[in-house]
């Protein structure tokens, strides 16, 4: 038993350090998949990197063309606004389910998670808002106690995040951050009808962008 917690840990370590390199565009879309290069940047063991590279496969991540092997998929934002259609329903069912069924701590949690942002956004940090984003995603998705909710959402946001890191210059960052803020400030007062219309906004903040990428 120990001997498989410790594989199953290696292959999320490996997954998280290969996500984290595409999502952040340090693997390029359109990039080819060479295992010895990701081996040599790193320190993977070839195991652990395959594995990783296969589960990348189902969410969108990585694609595989015939005679071309693995690459990194291309960003598309015509079609990044149908998946925003789909995270619209999720974002909400888990907002509502936060907001109904969270902890005292988690909602502290949620709260400055927010407020990380908002100081992020102010001192135009992206590095610290992109980490206070994913913290909030994650409490959120602890506080939810939805898994099934969480395991539909999860590889959109991903998706999301590999988005925002491509196009943030283009986004009101500030603004960003207050509809992220005002969507833990729900969750926090047990205010689920509040919660629901902040997820909602927030996706609509999403589409915006996306429809300003997609006509120049």
């Amino acid at each position: 038993m120990q001997k498989t917690n410790n594989r199953q840990r290696t292959a999320d370590i490996a997954y998280n350090t290969i996500e984290n390199l595409i999502v952040t565009l340090k693997l390029q879309p359109g990039a080819p998949i060479v295992e010895a290069d990701l081996i040599e940047m790193t320190g993977l063991g070839r195991t652990p990197l395959r594995e990783a590279l296969m589960r990348m496969t189902s969410n969108g991540l990585i694609v595989q063309l015939p005679r071309r092997g693995l690459i990194i998929s291309d960003i598309a934002p015509a079609e990044h606004m149908t998946l925003l259609e789909t995270r619209r329903v999720l974002e909400q069912l888990i907002a509502a389910s936060a907001a109904r069924r969270a902890s005292p701590p988690l909602r502290r949690q949620i709260l400055q998670c927010g407020h990380d942002m908002v100081q992020a956004a102010q001192q135009s940090d992206l590095g610290h808002y992109m980490q206070a984003d994913q913290a909030l995603d994650q409490v959120v998705h602890s506080a939810c106690r939805n898994p099934s909710a969480v395991h539909a959402v999860v590889p959109l946001v991903i998706q999301c995040r590999r988005f925002w890191y491509a196009f943030w210059h283009e986004a009101d960052v500030k603004q960003g951050a207050q509809l992220h803020l005002t969507l833990a400030q729900a969750v926090a007062e047990a205010q689920e009808a509040e919660a629901v219309a902040a997820a909602d906004a927030l996706v609509s903040y999403l589409e915006e962008l996306t429809r300003r990428i997609i006509h120049g």
